[in-house]
């Protein structure tokens, strides 16, 4: 049984074929998926998605890329969406500096409202970060000192200092397909060292397809598996025992029962 912790199956490309998409991860073995929101809109349609697949959940929030577009109308829709029933996590929050569509102070604004509404809630919170490491650690350091942190560094790409914080702060890390990439050997190392009971696993679908299916898009949850079993050649453990783990851990982290 595996875990897709984070895939965007509301997004348009899914749109026509979600029932196969669905079906061919069921296929794999990839038995639960985290229906990932950015916007207001999109994380009302992960929860119908949720509430239309089984083993589908969803997580809701503003990425901060769609921070500027976001309306004090749209964060109160988060408040009230997280409280659904199949809603397991707030996010996808975090921050990024690679793209500039949001004013980096916004960004903090909006990062913080979902850490702070994650703590209320004593839900899970989903990070994304990218070219932005330290300013990321900074506030999550700071969140720690209001409370305890639970979350998932998501499609982790830090080194192994980072990893190890994060880890001490209280969160899990999320490794997507770009771990399985040939330039990727840092990467790799990193996951060989993060501890057991901390280790997820996601596709990030439709994006960041695994090698050996990489030239294939969109990628989907069923591709999972290649991901899955380039950590557990790299960690030195079977497939099923990688599986067995990253499930049991995303079970946990989302208040699912184990069975």
């Amino acid at each position: 049984m595996l875990f897709d912790t984070h895939a965007h199956l509301d997004q348009e490309e899914f749109d026509e074929n979600r029932d196969e998409v669905i079906s061919r991860a069921s296929d794999a073995g990839v038995t639960r998926i985290v229906c990932i929101g950015t916007t207001a809109a999109a994380s009302r349609k992960c929860l119908e998605i949720a509430d239309r697949y089984e083993g589908v959940y969803a997580a809701v929030g503003i990425q901060p890329n769609y921070v500027a577009e976001a309306t004090e109308g749209d964060w109160d829709e988060i408040v009230r969406l997280v409280k659904s029933p199949r809603a397991v996590a707030v996010g996808e929050t975090g921050l990024d500096r690679y793209w500039d569509f949001t004013p980096f102070e916004q960004q903090q604004d909006y990062f913080d409202r979902h850490i702070r509404l994650a703590q209320q809630l004593d839900l899970p919170f989903v990070v994304h970060m990218r070219d932005c490491d330290a300013d990321i650690m900074e506030m999550l350091r700071e969140a720690r000192h209001r409370g305890p942190l639970q979350g998932i560094m998501h499609s982790f790409t830090g080194d192994e200092t980072m990893a190890a914080e994060c880890v001490e702060l209280g969160l899990h890390i999320s490794f997507a397909g770009m771990v399985t990439f040939k330039k990727s050997q840092a990467l790799r190392g990193c996951a060989a060292k993060i501890p057991a009971d901390r280790l997820l696993i996601e596709t990030d679908s439709p994006y960041l397809s695994p090698e050996p299916v990489r030239a294939k898009k969109p990628n989907e949850p069923a591709h999972v598996r290649h991901t899955a079993e380039c950590l557990a050649q790299v960690r030195g453990v079977s497939l099923q025992e990688l599986a067995r783990q990253t499930t049991e851990n995303a079970k946990r982290l989302f208040g699912l029962p184990s069975a």
